[in-house]
């Protein structure tokens, strides 16, 4: 006998009080939710002392996975931090593509240098055609003749984060 195949599941944004992304994933993953919220490194300077921080990439903003219907919306919304989960109401949530959060991961899982980036709605787009990145697509802005900026986004949110990688990696996409 055949089973169904799997519903898919999109993933959602949800907008957070400011500084709150990791108190709201703690709360939420307690829950079973599964959550993304991807960071970088930074530096950060207190009382005279640098050191070396993760902050999130997109600050305001976490990536939840979970069938959400009514109850499970609530259980979200409910959550101390959270302003809302984006989208025009509950029934309506606005759907993030499975491949601009997976080409996220693998930026933060290569090691490479990631950092938040304006969001731009012109430039080429290009795939990186070998390395740790092969296969991921982004906007390119060059930044110096050896290196570029691939630039990865989030439509939804209007943000990006950007990732360096050698320019012998690219090619541009027709």
């Amino acid at each position: 006998m055949c089973e169904p195949e799997p519903e898919h599941v999109p993933w959602y944004a949800i907008w957070t009080h400011s500084h709150c992304e990791q108190l709201v994933s703690d709360q939420l993953a307690a829950r079973g939710f599964e959550l993304f919220l991807p960071k970088a490194q930074a530096w950060s300077e207190r009382a005279g002392r640098r050191r070396q921080v993760f902050r999130p990439l997109f600050p305001g903003y976490l990536f939840v996975r979970h069938p959400l219907d009514k109850l499970r919306y609530v259980e979200v919304i409910s959550a101390r931090g959270v302003v809302r989960v984006l989208g025009d109401r509950w029934d309506a949530l606005a759907p993030i593509q499975d491949e601009e959060l997976d080409s996220i991961r693998r930026a933060i899982a290569s090691g490479a240098s990631v950092m938040p980036y304006q969001h731009l709605t012109e430039g080429d787009r290009v795939r990186i055609k070998s390395g740790p990145l092969e296969g991921v697509e982004g906007l390119f802005v060059r930044s110096r003749p050896t290196k570029g900026l691939l630039v990865l986004s989030v439509r939804l949110l209007q943000r990006s984060v950007a990732v360096e990688v050698p320019c012998s990696q690219i090619q541009e996409t027709t």
